[in-house]
């Protein structure tokens, strides 16, 4: 697209200031400003937020302010973001009032009244409505098959997918396993800012992952069930003493719903270390993927059997620092190329193959997992093909956005 577009980029990087997550977010930003376009961060997913240092939701966001104004200022975009907290009360009584941080309240409504297109990433907007004024609102669903069964179950999810104009899911490949909805799902992947990631690093010889076991409950749909990444990873409990002599470390929370059996994960020769340590923040995430041997993992069993194509994002960052992935396979295939760079597994054994595979070929699988990040993965390409296929469905988004005039 050659039109310098006015774009919010709407995410959770305050709810949930951990590395992982900011990294979701800000690569669309990146990407997008690399296109030329002017970008802008808001976030208000009504949501109470999530503080690490207490291990659960703050008592208020000043926390979660200051974590996402240093990001913010990181990447050059200190005036440029926007962070609503929804108030509310605890149960010790104690009330606190709704409060803007970030742009001032005026030039937060002259963002929003300028705005060509909103992408609203995994909520980051909480209600649409609220910025119905901009004529393009899209919608990303990083969650799929979660996503489109909550659809199909839940009236108020439904109207929130409704208020918006054009919708994107990480669930590449359609399947007859994932409802219906009624929407146009188009596909689309991570974005991954590739020159945030350096593939030069010096490596540690051990496989690694970034995990919770699980992060929410389990959901039924048409008499079956799709579950959270413990229910897959329990088929590999046995993989590390079958890839001997290979070392597997798993970054891994404590987990939502279910919690991790550390005990039999450790007995069974899995290496654990606490993600919150190793990995909380933007650089010691970043350090954490670079400086692997590769990535192994399972995915949410609700991806394996809904057969849905999803592709981490986390994977997508080990393979622009030219680690390569052993991966379960969610259908992924061919959106993507396996076999070198990703090795796609379903069984324990094609596990352990896998894992010698890369092992025994790593130069070469290092370089295939660069060029594939570069080549699949880019940010400005993906955004740029966002765009495009939001423009050329809105024949009226571009009469609107000269209507109102260049940004003040």
């Amino acid at each position: 697209m050659s039109e310098r577009l006015n774009v919010i980029v709407a995410g959770l990087i305050g709810q949930y200031p951990i590395g992982g997550v900011t990294w979701d977010y800000v690569q669309y930003l990146l990407g997008l400003r690399a296109l030329g376009h002017k970008v802008w961060y808001i976030e208000d997913s009504e949501q109470w937020p999530y503080n690490p240092d207490e291990n659960g939701c703050g008592r208020e966001a000043r926390y979660n302010v200051e974590y996402l104004a240093g990001v913010m200022g990181r990447f050059d975009l200190a005036d440029r973001w926007s962070y609503r907290f929804p108030g509310g009360s605890l149960p010790s009584g104690e009330v606190f009032p709704e409060r803007l941080y970030g742009l001032s309240p005026e030039r937060r409504r002259q963002v929003i009244a300028h705005a060509d297109v909103l992408i609203n990433v995994s909520s980051g907007i909480g209600d649409p409505l609220r910025y119905r004024d901009v004529p393009r609102l899209v919608y990303v669903d990083t969650d799929p098959v979660f996503t489109q069964i909550r659809a199909v179950q839940d009236p108020r999810f439904r109207a929130h997918l409704d208020a918006h104009d054009a919708h994107f899911t990480y669930g590449e490949c359609p399947s007859h396993a994932v409802p219906d909805t009624g929407h146009h799902w188009r596909p689309m992947r991570k974005p991954i800012a590739i020159d945030q990631w350096d593939p030069s690093r010096a490596r540690r010889d051990v496989f690694t992952t970034v995990m919770n076991w699980t992060s929410y409950g389990d959901v039924t749909w048409n008499g079956r069930g799709y579950g959270q990444k413990d229910q897959e990873f329990l088929r590999f409990l046995d993989l590390p003493a079958l890839a001997a002599p290979h070392i597997f470390e798993l970054a891994i929370g404590g987990g939502i719903t279910r919690r991790a059996p550390r005990d039999v994960l450790v007995e069974r020769g899995w290496r654990l270390v606490d993600p919150l340590t190793r990995c909380a923040g933007l650089d010691d995430y970043r350090r954490y993927i670079e400086t692997s041997k590769g990535e192994w993992t399972v995915a949410k069993n609700a991806y394996v059997e809904g057969r849905s194509g999803w592709f981490s994002g986390r994977s997508a960052c080990y393979l622009a620092a030219g680690n390569p992935v052993v991966v379960q396979d969610t259908g992924f295939s061919p959106p993507l190329p396996t076999g070198v760079g990703i090795v796609a597994f379903n069984t324990l054994e094609q596990a352990v193959v896998g894992v010698r595979e890369v092992a025994s070929h790593w130069r070469h699988h290092s370089r295939a997992a660069r060029e594939i990040a570069e080549a699949y993965f880019d940010a400005g390409r993906l955004t740029s093909r966002l765009l495009d296929d939001v423009s050329s469905s809105s024949p009226h988004a571009a009469a609107a956005a000269v209507q109102r005039g260049p940004t003040p």
